[in-house]
């Protein structure tokens, strides 16, 4: 952690949610006129989208994915978090999506990587948007490093709803690839994802309320109307519960940290539970020069 370079993370797996989460993020930054470094945790995956073909055609690591720390740059990401904490900036490259234009049109193959390379320099902060941002293992403290720690974890049965529909509705995979996917990757997120969620400062969970009790034969993602959010606090003693079950229509506590939001407020709460956040991180930023 540092007073001088903040470090936020939004972490979750594929599907969850944090792209979503990482918009509203970047509107609070323009809105307060923060210069944040932007990294996605694809660009620290271990191989590109061919050679992840080639790893798991050769069968040498069984389900090999995205979700196992092997199959990522761990070291990588905890030196970059490292490095932004103590001089403000450090190595990260992009990957190349299919719909990534701007990377393809300078001669970036989809499913690859940018070469490695600085951070902008004078950032005011460095926010961090995917998988493995809050890992902490014996070999790795990457959590140890950030400042702000947000979680985004539907229900398990909602997260592959969400994947089904994006995987074949914008990524162009059938259901059977997709649900395949969900079953090999299952160790991995129980090992590797699922405990990250325990070294968060906050979580979103988004939780159905309708059926989703097979969602595999669900065709339709459930609206926020459809939807409540739980969120947990681990530091509840600094939160002023009584101020957001004022200001968020339709809000309660269910425990004495867990404040539970209706679906279409989370907009609202992501601006009232994380703008004083990021404020308070940049006046330490500000004493701390």
């Amino acid at each position: 952690m540092s007073s001088q370079y903040p470090i936020i993370a939004v972490t979750g797996s594929s599907g969850a949610g944090t792209t979503t989460t990482g918009r509203a993020f970047r509107k609070l930054f323009v809105s307060e006129g923060l210069h944040a470094a932007t990294v996605s945790g694809d660009s620290f995956h271990r191989y590109t989208r061919e050679e992840m073909a080639r790893v798991a055609e050769r069968g040498d690591y069984g389900d090999f994915n995205h979700f196992s720390l092997e199959a990522n740059h761990i070291d990588k990401l905890e030196a970059l978090f490292q490095d932004f904490a103590s001089t403000g900036t450090g190595q990260y490259r992009e990957y190349v999506h299919d719909d990534d234009r701007e990377l393809i049109a300078e001669g970036h193959e989809p499913g690859s990587f940018t070469p490695w390379q600085n951070l902008p320099a004078d950032c005011d902060l460095l926010f961090y948007e995917g998988l493995h941002g809050g890992v902490q293992t014996e070999q790795h403290d990457v959590a140890g490093h950030v400042d702000l720690l947000i979680g985004v974890v539907p229900i398990v049965n909602l997260e592959w709803i969400q994947k089904i529909h994006r995987d074949t509705h914008h990524r162009g995979y059938s259901q059977d690839e997709v649900v395949e996917t969900v079953i090999n990757r299952m160790d991995d997120y129980v090992q590797d994802i699922v405990p990250q969620f325990s070294n968060t400062h906050i979580n979103f969970q988004r939780v159905p309320t309708v059926d989703t009790s097979n969602p595999f034969v669900v065709r339709e993602v459930p609206s926020a109307d459809e939807s409540m959010i739980v969120v947990h606090f681990r530091h509840y003693a600094d939160v002023d519960f009584q101020r957001l079950l004022q200001m968020i229509p339709g809000s309660f506590m269910s425990r004495q940290d867990t404040l539970v939001i209706p679906g279409p407020k989370l907009p609202l709460a992501i601006d009232l539970i994380l703008r004083p956040r990021i404020l308070e991180l940049m006046e330490h930023k500000r004493y701390a020069w």
